[in-house]
């Protein structure tokens, strides 16, 4: 800023609109006759860009472009869904409908089987559980891997479909299609 920068000469922008290469002192003192402060703002540039500004207002702004960027990204999050092996339907589809509206809102999905006991020997069932569990969600997320066994638990990750825009994401599922009408036979031919 001003009198820090230290390139020879530099592309000047001032507030009218006009550009021109011209010696940094040249550009301090034409932006101080304007009253505004002369800012590098691409200093890997070229020559350098600098810009005639009042300081405390591109400061300003900067600052409010980093609050709405910090503000509009979203922080994905992985929300753990825990099942038995012996997991009763109800309770299937009431964690089911959990993980839609988890992947719904762009966050993943780990989906956990526990064995305690000796249900680790029935590891297959677990494994079952979460393949059904994945297909069931297989219009909102896709599945990362195969489930996994890991001591006493056996897991699987599945993150959110990309939704084009927001109108896609707001929108209910895809729903089975109803079969189509049946039309009554026509009456037989007089003749």
């Amino acid at each position: 800023m001003n009198e820090f920068i230290r390139a020879r000469e530099v592309r000047a922008v001032f507030p009218d609109g006009t550009s021109e290469i011209m010696a940094t002192a040249a550009a301090l003192r034409k932006a101080q006759e304007l009253g505004l402060d002369l800012v590098l703002i691409a200093p890997t540039a070229v020559p350098p860009v600098a810009k005639a500004v009042d300081f405390g207002h591109y400061q300003y702004e900067q600052k409010k472009k980093q609050h709405d960027a910090k503000r509009k990204q979203h922080v994905v999050q992985v929300k753990e869904l825990k099942f038995r092996p012996n997991t009763d339907d109800h309770d299937y589809d009431f964690k089911m409908k959990h993980a839609v509206r988890f992947l719904q809102d762009g966050n993943r999905v780990k989906a956990v089987v526990q064995f305690r006991g000796r249900e680790i020997a029935h590891a297959d069932l677990g494994k079952k559980l979460l393949m059904r569990f994945a297909d069931d969600l297989a219009a909102y997320g896709s599945v990362e891997g195969v489930p996994r066994l890991e001591g006493r638990n056996a897991h699987i990750l599945i993150s959110p479909v990309k939704a084009s825009g927001k109108a896609a994401s707001s929108s209910q599922p895809p729903s089975p299609q109803a079969p189509p009408a049946r039309t009554p036979p026509a009456p037989p031919a007089q003749s």
